[in-house]
């Protein structure tokens, strides 16, 4: 899991300077709305401003002792203020500067994951259109079915991957949320125009209610919206390592230059990638179990929840943005074995035309049960005895009772099957 990883880009959001800067914005925020309110005098605002700072050391020493993590990070920044530190904190709760810096926190997250899914889905696209046309044998039960194209395959992920941005727009929305309400939510010891304050100065909306967290409905929705997402690629890399099988061989992960496959067995090339992502996908569904776990908390508030959340929330959004990046890189660099595909397309002799042939003597005025039975008859035994299907029905007294030779060679006719993938197509990429 090392490649080009992001850490640099999505980890720095939930490192300890990140997370102890946005308490700090939000409680210097709060002075500033205090000040405007009369509340916190100018002067002790701009020394606040110009001397706030905190070290992660010393907080960490600090919390050692008081085993709080925010008192420990007050008690550092009045180190740097001095006296004036009074103002910081007045009429707070904890939960106001924690759970506002972590909708931020997710905020920012879940912006770098949409400009993921993003980019998945311009790689979709092309490869969608790249593939339009290139048959394939589509598959119900890991049996062979009727005809499709890869093309089409892909436009199903596409449009899969469509509706989990709408998911994670959502929720987006749904976690940007503020409080600074105080110890139950009731305002009481501060006006609810300091909240909107630091709010609108957040890019944050005020929660219309919270008591003394937000509500946790809210990272619920967000971690299941991470959860599905994750479903979805897994749902990718599932059928990436069914048709890379060797019974299969119809696609492959691309095999780099120096790559071993195994250390046993050299001539191996194992769908590595795409099993990883497999794995992942069931740790981001247990975070979202966890989250929702979280929605019930003792009465205006227990301390639960916090444990769980400083797992979940950095660990689900990086493996998520882990995990888009890989399946995006895997879908790029597919290698697609269109010559094996048209073997296998033609592996059961015909049979995969059989729904037209049944069709076909329905049209004819044969009964449907009796067009089954016959149809089925002759499939079995092109099955068993890997015969030409065509050729079995050419040579069946039954059918010819209603289909002659002419018009059972239309019926094994792949335009019959891919004859709207345009307007498939047309359907899924109007946009």
């Amino acid at each position: 899991m090392i490649e080009r990883y992001t850490l640099p880009r999505m980890g720095k959001i939930w490192k300890p300077s990140n997370r102890f800067a946005k308490w700090l914005q939000i409680e210097i925020l709060v002075c500033e709305a205090m000040a405007k309110e009369g509340v916190v005098p100018r002067k002790s605002l701009e020394n606040i401003k110009k001397k706030a700072n905190f070290s992660i050391d010393r907080i960490k020493e600090i919390e050692a002792e008081v085993k709080h993590d925010v008192i420990a990070f007050l008690t550092n920044v009045e180190e740097y203020v001095g006296p004036d530190s009074r103002f910081i904190h007045m009429g707070l709760t904890s939960s106001d500067i924690l759970d506002t810096a972590l909708a931020l926190q997710l905020k920012e997250a879940m912006q770098i994951i949409i400009d993921d899914i993003r980019d998945l889905l311009v790689t979709l696209k092309e490869k969608a259109f790249e593939h339009k046309n290139t048959v394939m044998i589509g598959r119900s039960h890991g049996i062979h079915a009727e005809p499709i194209t890869f093309g089409l395959k892909l436009a199903v992920w596409y449009s899969e991957m469509q509706r989990n941005l709408r998911r994670l727009e959502q929720a987006l929305d749904v976690i940007g949320y503020g409080k600074i309400s105080g110890a139950v939510g009731t305002f009481a010891n501060i006006h609810p125009r300091i909240e909107k304050y630091v709010c609108d100065n957040l890019g944050l909306k005020p929660a219309e209610i919270s008591t003394q967290i937000i509500q946790r409905d809210r990272h619920a929705h967000y971690f299941t919206a991470l959860a599905i997402l994750a479903g979805s690629i897994e749902k990718i890399a599932v059928e990436i390592r069914h048709l890379q099988r060797t019974e299969v061989g119809e696609v492959e992960e691309a095999f780099t230059l120096g790559q071993k496959g195994s250390s046993a067995m050299p001539h191996k090339k194992n769908p590595i990638g795409s099993e990883n992502l497999s794995g992942l996908a069931r740790l981001v569904r247990c975070y979202s179990i966890a989250a929702m776990e979280d929605i019930a908390l003792w009465h205006e508030r227990d301390i639960s929840h916090s444990s769980v959340e400083r797992v979940v929330a950095p660990d689900s959004t990086i493996l998520i943005d882990f995990m888009l990046d890989r399946v995006t890189r895997i879908i790029r660099n597919l290698v697609v074995k269109k010559d094996t595909m048209v073997r296998n397309l033609e592996k059961l002799k015909g049979l995969i035309f059989s729904q037209q042939v049944l069709l076909a003597l329905i049209a004819k005025g044969c009964p449907r049960q009796y067009a089954y039975s016959l149809t089925q008859r002759i499939s079995l035994e092109a099955w068993n005895a890997e015969k030409s299907f065509k050729q079995l029905l050419s040579s069946d007294p039954d059918i010819q009772k209603y289909l002659d030779k002419k018009e059972i060679e239309e019926i094994f006719s792949l335009n019959y099957h891919l004859k709207y993938v345009e307007e498939i197509f047309a359907r899924v990429f109007r946009q």
